[in-house]
């Protein structure tokens, strides 16, 4: 005979495995699942307009930040096409776009030094630690970067990054990769500058500023504009939309032409591998002239990146979604988020990817375009295979100052000091991470976002540990906390309320009004206790009033059953199941 324990527990298993395979789980896992039986034919035709400009956009970039990467131009097509996927089938917003990012790619040359391998392998274990993060539900971290110091980061990157191309938009050759440095030497070398990559680069500098000038101004399609009207708007959209490739196209029809005259006025991109990546393992080795490099040294020679750049690229999509879902009323899954990209990062190095996260810019054309669901994603991801299978011979002939010209052209929107004029209204401390990060970013990056979470978390801490304590009744002593008690907050508590009770000689009773305190701990509780000993000990009482269920609950539950209430509520007050009379205040 079958025990009952046994039918409870297979019972209770039961139940469990029912939950998660029930229809609801398998959505929340597979959120495609909750808008594909909704689909049409019209959010197709949506869907396709913007994965495929999305797509225009994606293959000019991804070929300029493998250069802001220090990887071949073809990495950064590795790296574009399989978020695209993952995304359409993991991701909660409809909007987002994963793929190589400017600061993305910055994070990789400083950690990797321009080594396939080295950036193949972060990649993997990026992947690996977001993927953890995501099904521990360890969303929540990302609650702790304060805004100011994800806009002094992005700013400073975009100073970095911006920078960094000066070098290829003027032609100049042994630029070192170290901030400091490079801004030296390259006004060391400026009197070195080619003025055929010059002139080209400062013209597409211009030309991608004009057309993104003309699509932020150019009058909007209405009701009854005239034919031939809204066939010009079409013309001018898809030109200003597509200008990144635009420009690249140009430039490389420029190189060639002047390339079949025998004249190499520009520093080409030179030979790209051809084809698809193969599927293989990520390198946990790497042999070099001399010796293989084991796992263990790759992993030390990447040292911080391994904990900043999943940070980072959680950080930056995570940020990107809730933006455009705010604005676009919908609602994100942040630890769905992690595992979506986590899985696009650990699957991406199989196909030699290096690590991405979401892009603003891409993003935002991709809302602007009226994208429905994240399946405009597939036709951006066919774009870049096709790409890579046909057009990467051509590639060659794509002057490095044209990429430049892109890159510039789409970091600089991320530049704002602006915000500080906002802090110092807002709050004037807030400007203390800010500068920190934003200064310390320009030394080695990880010191800036390091120092930068360090210094908000002491700010934190430091309004935790002052409550503010106000006096509300002048005639008799009631004061009142402004804001829930930890432990380090005691000692002050302790001394304000001393202060300003024994301050007069009068024997008058001081009620400290517990109204907006829902939590305590056992520090607080304990420091409570030794301030209405103090009182006892000058003669004086100590009330409580406006106590919360659960602060009394606490009081109760640590032996603190001595304090005088306002009420005079007791342990005989209490329901059997914890809860209060209703004349608790």
């Amino acid at each position: 005979m079958e025990r009952p324990g046994n039918r409870q527990d297979r019972s209770v298993g039961a139940r469990i495995l029912s939950r998660c395979c029930s229809w609801e789980a398998l959505k929340n896992t597979f959120p495609f699942l909750w808008w594909l039986p909704q689909y049409s034919i019209q959010w197709l035709q949506l869907d396709i307009i913007a994965g495929f400009t999305v797509g225009l956009t994606v293959v000019p970039q991804a070929l300029a930040y493998a250069e802001v990467a220090g990887l071949p131009v073809e990495f950064g097509l590795y790296s574009s096409y399989i978020g695209c996927f993952i995304y359409c089938l993991f991701g909660t917003s409809k909007d987002v776009t994963l793929g190589p990012t400017a600061i993305m790619s910055l994070l990789v040359s400083v950690y990797t030094s321009g080594d396939a391998s080295l950036a193949i392998l972060l990649a993997f274990l990026s992947g690996c630690i977001q993927l953890a993060m995501g099904l521990l539900k360890f969303g929540f971290i990302l609650d702790f970067i304060s805004y100011p110091v994800i806009k002094a980061f992005t700013s400073a990157a975009a100073v970095t990054i911006g920078f960094s191309q000066v070098k290829n938009l003027l032609g100049l050759k042994d630029i070192p990769r170290q901030f400091i440095l490079q801004v030296y030497e390259t006004f060391h070398k400026l009197p070195s500058v080619r003025l055929g990559d010059a002139a080209l680069g400062f013209l597409c500098i211009a030309f991608l500023m004009s057309l993104k000038f003309m699509k932020e101004h150019f009058p909007r399609v209405y009701r009854g504009m005239p034919r031939c009207y809204r066939l010009c708007y079409i013309i001018v959209w898809v030109t200003t939309t597509a200008r990144n490739a635009i420009v690249v196209v140009a430039a490389g029809l420029v190189a060639y032409s002047f390339h079949v005259m025998g004249l190499h006025p520009f520093i080409l991109t030179g030979k790209t591998a051809e084809g698809l990546p193969r599927f293989q393992l990520p390198p946990f080795s790497e042999k070099t002239d001399n010796h293989t490099v084991s796992f263990s040294e790759m992993v030390q020679e990447i040292g911080p990146g391994l904990f900043i750049i999943p940070l980072m690229g959680l950080l930056e999509s995570v940020a990107i979604a809730r933006a455009f879902a705010s604005q676009n009323n919908y609602r994100i899954n942040t630890n769905q988020e992690l595992l979506a990209i986590g899985l696009t990062n650990f699957l991406g190095s199989f196909l030699s990817a290096y690590p991405v996260t979401g892009s603003f810019g891409r993003t935002a054309l991709n809302s602007q375009t009226g994208v429905c669901t994240p399946a405009g994603g597939i036709l951006t991801g066919l774009l870049v295979l096709f790409s890579l299978g046909y057009l990467t011979p051509l590639f060659f002939y794509i002057p490095k100052a044209a990429l430049a010209a892109v890159i510039i052209c789409a970091v600089a929107p991320m530049f704002d000091l602006g915000i500080c004029k906002t802090l110092w209204k807002v709050k004037k401390m807030d400007l203390l991470p800010f500068l920190v990060t934003f200064l310390l970013s320009f030394w080695e990056i990880q010191y800036g976002i390091l120092a930068g979470i360090l210094v908000s978390l002491i700010i934190l801490c430091f309004t935790i540990a002052r409550p503010k304590v106000k006096v509300i009744d002048p005639n008799g002593v009631t004061l009142m906390v402004m804001s829930g008690l930890s432990f380090p907050a005691v000692e002050y508590l302790r001394d304000a309320v001393s202060e300003i009770a024994f301050a007069d000689s009068w024997p008058q009773p001081v009620v400290l009004d517990f109204t907006h305190v829902n939590v305590l701990d056992y520090t607080v509780v304990m420091g409570l206790r030794e301030l209405q000993h103090d009182f006892q000990s000058q003669g004086r009482s100590l009330l409580f009033s406006g106590l919360q269920p659960d602060v009394l609950q606490i009081l109760l539950a640590a032996d603190f059953k001595d304090f005088q209430h306002r009420q005079s509520i007791t342990a005989n007050d209490l329901y059997d199941d914890g809860s209060t009379q209703p004349l608790l205040s």
